[in-house]
């Protein structure tokens, strides 16, 4: 039943990655780049002295809302998780070191992306007489497209991000720490996905404010962790890195490149880029916007910027540092996946799972490789466990009110446990999907909503480029508090 499961699901994320994402991811970044006048790159520097400008570890509690620190700490912690590490690694395996160039363009481009769902986040929010602080795609989908054709959408989106965030992806992010923690230190995968959910949930119970409490201190800390002890790999294999390079850019562009005996094509190089491009920074998702609703900043704008440095930590940074590793101790010089048989290697002994453990343990020593790489993701997937759930909580909330809360965050519990026990595969695979079928209201969205993003961008504000009134605004909280009585 697994199998066949697997077989289903596979063919669906296949027709939706190798068309439907790459046009949209692709489509998006290349027309909010443009429109907006390449804004990530000359505001790129207003990003850096607006996130530094308000970081803190200790940010305090915002209410119903957060610091713009917090805002963007919750966000990166929602980017930053196994993606970084096993997807980065999957896409090697399957589309070639090519992969990563193409990550690296998706992340570029969807910085414009990401600082249009911040924009727009800001613009809809909603903030209720007790100050809670509500916002995300379903209030900007309901925005662009009054009567029933906006409700459906945003219904869609918000079904689909709970079974993605909510349930599947959570269950890829225990699934994950559960392997590499049994792979390092020999714990059954059941006993890491107990602790795991007694930890999220204490902090699920503590709200937005310990959430935000936490992420603001994990994310700092276990990213330069990360980098450095990358750095420490790279350094010491530097004489392989210029040939690393040119590994990367000969398989983005070379339908022939071959690795190891395995020939790489370009279409599954862009194919598996984009889909963990998707899946590591999340811009176009319409998972961060949640976060960055809940900023306390003056203007859209502002958090906007801080929104697109959250996609070039998460792949230009983190991602880089993975497959640089990775790239430079196997794939290059006497490498053992550039001089051995990829495809049983592959197939029979490496994984996405294990290949970075491998890398790291080549110049750390296989058991502290394989304890940096367990304790690193262990942080990343548990912070991502933590934002996706409040991201899938909001839209719980949004779709049947605060009573339904509890009963999510239990089931949610559930799943969390479940995927520390589960196929590696079909987890992935179904998470995939999930987060495939969120792209698509809200990049429709956000598209019918250029004309506000632009405004704003370009520093107009024209009011009038969506229409969203003091009164509708009203009208959703009344009608939020009168299902909440319910």
């Amino acid at each position: 039943m697994e199998e066949v499961l697997l077989g289903i699901v596979s063919t669906i994320n296949n027709y939706l990655s190798n068309y439907v994402l790459i046009i949209l991811l692709l489509g998006m970044g290349i027309w909010f780049t443009v429109r907006t006048k390449f804004i990530q790159f000359r505001c790129f520097g207003e990003g850096w002295r607006r996130l530094f400008g308000d970081f803190s570890l200790r940010g305090g509690n915002q209410g119903g809302g957060m610091t713009s620190f917090q805002a963007l700490a919750t966000a990166v912690a929602a980017q930053v998780g196994t993606g970084n590490i096993v997807g980065a690694c999957g896409a090697i395996i399957v589309g070639g070191p090519g992969a990563i160039f193409w990550m690296w363009i998706i992340a570029l481009l969807g910085m414009a992306t990401n600082y249009a769902e911040a924009v727009m986040a800001q613009k809809t929010r909603v903030v209720d007489a007790d100050g809670t602080v509500h916002g995300g795609p379903v209030y900007y989908i309901t925005a662009a497209f009054k009567g029933n054709g906006g409700k459906f959408l945003a219904g869609f989106f918000a079904v689909a991000i709970i079974l993605a965030l909510g349930f599947m992806g959570c269950m890829v992010q225990s699934n994950s720490i559960a392997e590499t923690m049994n792979n390092a230190f020999s714990i059954p995968t059941w006993a890491v996905g107990l602790v795991v959910v007694v930890l999220a949930g204490i902090v699920f119970i503590g709200g937005v404010s310990r959430l935000a409490a936490v992420t603001e201190k994990i994310v700092p800390v276990m990213a330069v962790i990360y980098v450095v002890g990358s750095l420490i790999v790279l350094i010491m294999n530097a004489a392989n890195i210029p040939a690393t390079f040119a590994l990367i850019f000969e398989c983005a562009f070379n339908p022939d490149a071959t690795v190891g005996g395995a020939t790489f094509g370009i279409i599954a190089a862009i194919s598996q880029g984009a889909k963990r491009g998707l899946f590591s920074n999340e811009a176009g998702m319409g998972s961060t916007p949640h976060a960055h609703a809940l900023a306390e900043v003056k203007d859209p704008h502002e958090q906007g910027v801080v929104a697109m440095i959250g996609v070039f930590i998460d792949t230009i940074i983190v991602v880089t540092m993975t497959a640089l590793v990775v790239l430079s101790v196997l794939y290059v010089g006497d490498g053992v996946l550039a001089t051995g048989d990829y495809a049983t290697l592959t197939a029979e002994t490496i994984t996405k799972t294990n290949i970075a453990q491998m890398a790291f343990g080549q110049f750390m020593g296989e058991g502290l490789g394989a304890w940096f790489v367990a304790i690193c993701l262990m942080f990343f997937a548990f912070s991502t466990i933590l934002s996706w759930n409040l991201f899938a909580k909001l839209n719980v909330e949004w779709l049947f009110g605060k009573k339904a809360v509890l009963p999510f965050t239990i089931v949610a519990l559930l799943f969390i446990f479940a995927g520390s026990l589960l196929s590696n595969d079909l987890v992935w695979e179904m998470a995939d999907m999930f987060n495939q079928l969120m792209v698509l209201p809200n990049a429709i969205a956000l598209f019918a909503l250029s004309g506000a993003v632009l405004a704003v961008a370009n520093g107009k504000h024209d009011k009038k480029a969506i229409d969203v009134h003091e009164e509708k605004l009203a009208d959703e909280a009344r009608a939020r508090e009168h299902r909440n009585l319910k």
